[in-house]
């Protein structure tokens, strides 16, 4: 009798598994899951998107759940005041921070400065970027961000997220394939929809068992909420990092592009323009960003690890003609950083270049408030 009830025990458990594994892959549930958070509700919203790859220091780590990302950011539940101008930055690993304190982002920045627009309102701004280089990853979370009635976008960008091969190939669009091919069919972008780079599911994946990592990140994410409330720490800063590289290789090719022109279908600027439609209307602020700019070996020829001179400056013409046809409003600080103040990348500055260029986008914020 016990073996028989053992066994009954063992069946009933055995069906309800499988059953469980029929109801995930038939409604795939994460991204309902990713929409129960006890950020902003038990604990505060982080001031920036989880990332990651040092989560016993940072208290952040990366995952891929969409939804879970934005909900455990505090523009979740941030009521949007009448007398607030509320701006939203997009991005990189520049506007997310790397090596930067919260306060010493460029949203963080211009939140400090408590700056007001002439009809009363205070500017408050989100920081929405996201370390990797690719427009379509900035896509992808600008067509979350209009439920949040953003008055104004501030996208900022430089070369290495326009080729082409690099729009799929960020991890963030790469294994959230379902949104990224909506928004290339939705904006006929020049892009494959069955681009191999997508993280495709098998039947496998999608059961209980495939999913136990996505599964447990999704509850690591509120674990490591406690911590992050606790400590205000989202980033590990090393006492000691490699600088930005000075000397550099001879080579002038760009992703296989030689000199001496870019061609415009090598660049993704048509990502820009579905940009500008998926925001619904809000006005968006291009930035170009800053980058450095060696003197050492090799100088002549190229500007940083990234960018040969040619490609670079061939970029700038194209997106200052696009600026101009689509009367886009448009910051370019590419050159207005001092070299010693940039840190482990020829894209990452220091608190006080952040400052600097944070003072330039904040002229042309209460510009586009003020209607100027």
């Amino acid at each position: 009798m016990n073996y028989r009830f053992l066994l009954n025990v063992f069946l009933r458990a055995l069906l309800l598994f499988i059953i469980a594994n029929i109801f995930f892959v038939a409604f795939e549930p994460l991204p309902v899951l990713g929409k129960i958070s006890a950020y902003n509700v038990v604990f505060n919203g982080r001031q920036r998107l989880p990332f990651g790859e040092t989560p016993d220091k940072a208290y952040n780590f990366s995952l891929f759940n969409l939804e879970a990302m934005i909900l455990s950011h505090e523009i979740a539940a941030a009521k949007k005041e009448s007398d607030e101008y509320r701006v939203i930055f997009i991005g990189d690993s520049s506007t997310w921070g790397t090596l930067l304190k919260n306060d010493e982002t460029l949203s963080g920045t211009i939140n400090a400065a408590k700056l007001k627009t002439k009809d009363g309102r205070t500017v408050r701004a989100f920081n929405l970027g996201y370390p990797s280089m690719s427009l379509a990853k900035d896509l992808m979370i600008l067509s979350l961000v209009t439920r949040y009635q953003p008055d104004l976008i501030v996208w900022a960008f430089t070369l290495e997220s326009f080729p082409r091969s690099r729009q799929l190939a960020s991890p963030l669009v790469a294994n959230n394939p379902t949104v990224m091919r909506t928004l290339i069919n939705q904006h006929s972008l020049k892009l494959n929809v069955d681009d191999p780079q997508f993280v495709n599911l098998t039947l496998w994946d999608k059961t209980i068992i495939g999913q136990r990592r996505p599964l447990a990140d999704l509850f690591r994410l509120q674990m490591y909420g406690v911590m992050w409330a606790a400590t205000g720490i989202d980033q590990y800063y090393p006492e000691k990092y490699q600088l930005r590289a000075d000397d550099l290789q001879s080579d002038v090719e760009f992703y296989g592009l030689k000199p001496p022109k870019l061609n415009e279908n090598d660049l993704a600027l048509d990502v820009l323009s579905a940009g500008a439609v998926a925001v619904g209307g809000v006005p968006v602020v291009f930035v170009n960003e800053p980058i450095f700019i060696s003197a050492g070996k090799n100088s002549d020829a190229r500007y940083n690890f990234f960018y040969p001179k040619w490609a670079y400056d061939d970029f700038r013409l194209m997106v200052e003609a696009q600026m101009k046809t689509k009367n886009w409003r448009y910051v370019d600080v590419w050159n207005m950083i001092a070299p010693k103040e940039f840190t482990n990348s020829a894209v990452h500055v220091t608190p006080k270049a952040s400052g600097v260029v944070a003072a330039k986008v904040g002229e042309e914020i209460l510009r586009m408030a003020e209607g100027r």
